[in-house]
């Protein structure tokens, strides 16, 4: 089997999950008096942690008063714009995209907030990390019953070696653990960058969650 790629990251700064304190924190309210643009993705993840999104409620018609959802699987925006306010991410790092799509979001969010323990931690996602990519390829596509047991290559992203949270790769301005991580606490989060300020979603929520 070929080399599969990798993604280079300091192992000081995937272990230790912390805020760039250059980054613009607490100022998502756009300047222009417009709405705050929002765009969300869900990369190596259960897409739990956008269900907990859904389950802000009636929440979410009080928040469509001041944010709009310009990219996210929950709405029919399937563009990223060149320039958004504030980024989500959902899931870990696993494969080729996941890495593209991570590096686009923090290209081109002006705050990024990385939401769930996938995303945070790698989670769940990152258990495969103990066994040889070789190994995993084989469990899961050779080993299990199938007609035509191959390993796919055509249009399947290729696995990075490891799975990696999205602050190994990118910088990260606002973390959310919890898996997945509560309707109120995402809110939370929401409503302290709407009013300025940073939020601090510890004093809510934890690993695992």
């Amino acid at each position: 089997m070929s080399a599969q790629p990798e993604a280079t990251a300091a192992s000081s700064k995937a272990a230790h999950p912390t805020p760039d304190t250059q980054a613009p924190l607490g100022t998502a309210t756009n300047s222009s008096g417009n709405k705050v643009t929002v765009a969300t993705i869900w990369l190596d993840g259960c897409s739990g942690c956008h269900m907990s999104f859904l389950d802000m409620d009636e929440r979410l018609v009080e928040l469509a008063q001041k944010i709009d959802i310009v990219y996210s699987p929950l709405v029919d925006c399937k563009t990223l714009p060149e320039q958004v306010d504030v980024g989500i991410i959902e899931g870990s790092i696993s494969n080729e995209e996941d890495l593209h799509k991570a590096k686009l979001f923090r290209e081109r969010c002006k705050l990024l907030v990385s939401l769930g323990d996938c995303a945070v931690n790698g989670n769940v996602p990152a258990m495969r990390n103990a066994f040889k990519l070789d190994n995993v390829y084989e469990r899961a596509y050779l080993e299990n019953v199938n007609i035509h047991p191959q390993i796919p290559t055509q249009g399947v992203p290729a696995l990075l070696q490891t799975v990696l949270p999205v602050h190994a790769v990118v910088d990260v301005d606002v973390f959310i653990p919890g898996c997945p991580p509560q309707a109120d606490t995402i809110h939370y989060v929401l409503s302290e960058l709407l009013e300025g300020r940073v939020p601090e979603p510890l004093r809510m929520t934890r690993f695992g969650a």
